[in-house]
Parts: structure tokens; C-alpha cells; sequence
């Protein structure tokens, strides 16, 4: 059972809370307009904790020059003592808040396949030149550098590649790799009910992005066709010309609610979500009991992700939830 964080000033002191309460890796986030730099808080985090893995969810390509990345990643391999995995994706949102489509499934692949050669000492080509990593010793982790590198690959195209590249997936479950899956939700405390305001600060800010990615993929009638989805696209519209509301959609993505987001919480379907094996609302018994279902289904690994203005409170009652042995 693991955690997934933003980038930002809570990192480290969350990562540090997240090795006491027993989560075996704290996975950080990775989406340069909207968070700090992921590497500068894993290096923080290295520094400050001793057992828990860290990972990426996920390392965007078209963020950093390949180079760049394979120097990234041995640095916090070195800093966390082989305790780090890296984990890469096509930067579906991160894309999206600037205009930008995912990049091709062929691109991450071809990306990966690079840093794994550069991190293996080797010489690959960069824009037709030889290029390797050529740190001295002493001045970054000794090659090879064995870093896990694991692929985010939601659809069945990168599912079926994973294999050439990675050592595990992020999605449905892989033929012959170790997944992980991400859930979101919140523990419910005695007595309390699903329905109440709490729950919904506390899994707000990843329930809305449904309304966001509705309309930045299908556009006004796909989010008109969502329970408020109108009266939400008519208040960004009115912030915005045309060619800047993409900087609007995901503002807050994932930690904060906007002010034309709040409206939305009135419209969540938490009984849907009750019955939801990816979003974790319910006492602990109930938790636990999906989280064995999603052990059944073949998931090694979940990665649960909190949100809301209490993140420590998420992390200590979920840990609770941890099945016995």
C-alpha cells in the first residue's frame, strides 16, 4: 500500500509521516504548470527517510531533454540508496493545461528505451551525435544505475507493448509485470456518513476533474451533458478568451477546488462511488475490503492518492485500512 503526492512545500513532511505509518512508497507527481519540481522534493524526501520507496506518477518526456532526465534519476537512485522507481507517462494532463495532445505512445517508448541505455552506461544517439552519461566517479550514482522503470499505460496499445521497455505498469493489470493502480477516496470517521460535507472537500478535488477533462476533450457539449456541467463551462468561458481557457480547465487539478468548482460537489454521485473499487469511501472495514478485491485482481500495488485540506488525516486513517499481513 503506497501514496501518491504533489510536488510542493508538504512533500518531504508528508513523505516522513507516510514511512511511519508503514506505506511501502510514496509516488510524487509530475506536471510542470501546476506543480514545483518533482526531483527537488524527492531529494528532500531521500534525505529525510530511511525504508519507504519512492516513485514517480509519472515523469513527463516532453518535460526534459532525455539527458536531463537520466541525470535526474541517478541523482535521488544515489540519495535514496537504490530505494527510487521511475515511472514515465504521455503527460496526458500535464499536456492538456497547455494546449498540447498526449504525446505518441512511440515517442514514451522510444524515450524509455533511452534512458534505460543511458543509465546502463551505454552510448546512445542524441539528434544524430553520440552522446552517454559521463559523470566522474564520486559525482553521480555508479553505472549501471538500477533504477526500476515502470510505464503509466492506461489503454490496451500500451498495455500490450509495456513489456519492451518496462519493469512494471501503472493501469490494468499486466500478463507478466507488477501493476499498480491508483485510487482516490476517503476513510469515514464513526458515525459519519458518505454524504457528508467532509467527504466531500476531502474527495472534491479529484472528483471534479471528470468536468474538466469532459470538456477539454469533448468540448461544450460533453460537459453540458454532465449535472452542472453548464453552468461550470459558462463561468470559465467568462474568464477567457477562446485560445486561453485551456489554462482555466484543470486550474487546481487534483488539490484545490476553484470557486466555479465548488458548485460541482453538489453534484458528485458518492453512492456511485461507494461502490467504486477506485475511489475508497467507506469505514476501514469496507476499504479493506476492496482493497483485497483489487489484490484478487491481480494489482501488486495501490497507490492511494488523498486530497482535500487535511492530507495527513487521509494518510493516518488509510493506513489503518492496511489488510492483516
Amino acid at each position: 500500500m503506497s501514496c501518491g503526492l504533489p510536488p510542493g512545500p508538504d512533500f518531504a513532511d508528508l513523505a516522513v509521516l507516510a514511512e511511519e505509518l508503514g506505506y511501502a512508497r510514496v509516488w510524487i507527481f509530475d506536471s510542470a504548470p501546476l506543480w514545483e519540481d518533482p526531483f527537488a522534493h524527492l531529494a528532500l524526501a531521500a534525505v529525510r527517510t530511511s525504508r519507504i520507496g519512492l516513485g514517480t506518477a509519472v515523469l513527463i518526456p516532453s518535460q526534459r531533454a532525455v539527458m536531463t532526465m537520466a541525470s535526474g534519476i541517478a541523482t535521488i537512485a544515489r540519495l535514496s540508496a537504490g530505494r527510487f522507481r521511475a515511472c514515465f507517462g504521455t503527460g496526458y494532463t500535464a499536456r492538456m493545461t497547455i494546449g498540447q495532445p498526449p504525446m505518441p505512445l512511440d515517442g514514451l517508448f522510444d524515450y524509455v528505451a533511452s534512458i534505460r541505455r543511458l543509465l546502463a552506461g551505454e552510448t546512445i544517439l542524441l539528434d544524430g551525435k553520440a552522446a552517454r552519461m559521463l559523470h566522474g566517479p564520486g559525482l553521480t550514482a555508479q553505472r549501471p544505475v538500477n533504477v526500476p522503470l515502470w510505464l503509466s499505460v492506461l489503454g490496451p496499445r500500451g498495455n500490450r507493448r509495456a513489456g519492451e521497455v518496462a519493469d512494471g505498469t501503472i493501469g490494468p493489470p499486466h500478463p507478466t509485470l507488477p501493476t499498480a493502480t491508483m485510487v482516490t477516496g476517503t476513510v469515514l470517521d464513526p458515525g459519519e456518513n458518505s454524504d457528508s460535507a467532509r467527504v466531500r472537500e476531502a474527495v472534491g478535488p479529484w472528483q471534479v476533474v471528470r468536468w474538466h477533462t469532459a470538456y477539454a476533450v469533448g468540448g461544450p457539449a460533453a460537459v453540458d451533458a454532465l449535472p452542472g456541467g453548464r453552468q461550470w463551462r459558462e463561468a470559465l468561458e467568462g474568464l477567457a478568451p477562446a485560445d486561453r481557457r485551456h489554462l482555466l480547465t484543470f486550474e487546481g487539478h487534483v488539490t484545490h477546488l476553484s470557486e466555479r468548482d465548488r458548485p460541482l460537489l453538489d453534484h458528485l454521485d458518492l453512492d456511485a462511488m461507494v461502490g467504486d473499487l477506485t475511489s475508497m469511501i467507506g469505514d476501514a472495514a469496507a476499504v479493506r475490503q476492496k482493497l483485497a478485491r483489487l489484490a484478487e485482481a491481480g494489482f501488486r500495488e495501490v497507490m492511494y492518492q488523498p486530497s482535500g485540506p487535511d492530507i495527513a488525516r487521509e494518510l493516518r486513517t488509510f493506513a489503518q485500512t492496511r489488510p492483516a499481513g
